[in-house]
């Protein structure tokens, strides 16, 4: 961008987006005196799904304004926990790098939609349209297409860190143990009898308690792994809230 510029500040946790330079308080900006604040932001490196409050000389502006010479431009994080555009119900759809926070969020009965071989940006952003979900990714190019219905960035690599940041970020109700891990699809009770052809010998003689996913007909039960999946409910639903019985 070329012409006048503006001085830029952005928020704390909004500078790891930009460069090295740009990343200190009233950095002056060049503008074309024509392109958006929100296009400006976006040039600055900042994805407009973490951009919250965007303050002009003080006063609160859309996206839309088109910032003057000199003007001081102060641009905040979303505020938490961030509401959804519309009256659509809050649910997902992660990408193809986030297959271990997905498993999670439908352990603790989020919906959340994740296919575990990449099917492209493009589809990705359609899908995210046509269904009303909040794409989440660490790719900030993803999240810039104008397609979505709404994203937000995955600012760890860390699983553990990734669940607490999005159930922070935007407070889904939690129910544990009532989806699939495996497709998302809603668990039911299930007696023993009716999924014993699904069971291992010893997985028969050793358990009486089932679950079945009413979708792809996976078997669930208390096995070896059930302590872990018990810490990361217990967890979430202590500093979240939720039910954390089975």
């Amino acid at each position: 961008m070329n012409g006048p510029g503006i001085q830029l500040t952005l928020a704390p946790e909004l500078r790891l987006f930009a460069p090295p330079s740009r990343r200190g308080d009233r950095v002056p900006t060049a503008t074309d005196g024509a392109s958006s604040l929100g296009h400006v932001v976006e040039s600055a490196g900042v994805p407009l799904t973490e951009v919250g409050r965007l303050l002009v000389d003080g006063r609160e502006v859309p996206v839309s304004y088109v910032p003057g010479a000199g003007q001081s431009v102060e641009v905040f994080g979303v505020d938490r926990p961030q509401r959804i555009p519309g009256d659509a119900p809050l649910r997902f759809l992660l990408d193809v790098h986030l297959g271990t926070l997905a498993r999670r969020m439908r352990l603790l009965g989020v919906d959340t939609a994740y296919e575990n071989e990449d099917i492209g940006d493009p589809a990705l952003a359609t899908r995210s349209a046509a269904e009303q979900r909040v794409l989440l990714s660490r790719d900030r190019g993803l999240l810039r297409r104008r397609e979505l219905f709404a994203g937000a960035y995955v600012y760890s690599d860390n699983p553990d860190e990734q669940l607490r940041d999005v159930l922070g970020r935007f407070a889904p109700a939690l129910t544990p143990w009532t989806r699939c891990t495996a497709c998302n699809g809603p668990l039911r009770q299930a007696d023993k009898e009716s999924v014993g052809d699904r069971l291992e010998s010893g997985t028969h003689r050793s358990y009486d308690v089932f679950a079945q996913c009413t979708a792809c007909e996976r078997v669930y039960w208390r096995g070896a792994h059930h302590a872990r999946l018990e810490r990361i409910v217990s967890e979430a639903v202590e500093e979240f809230g939720g039910v954390a019985t089975p």
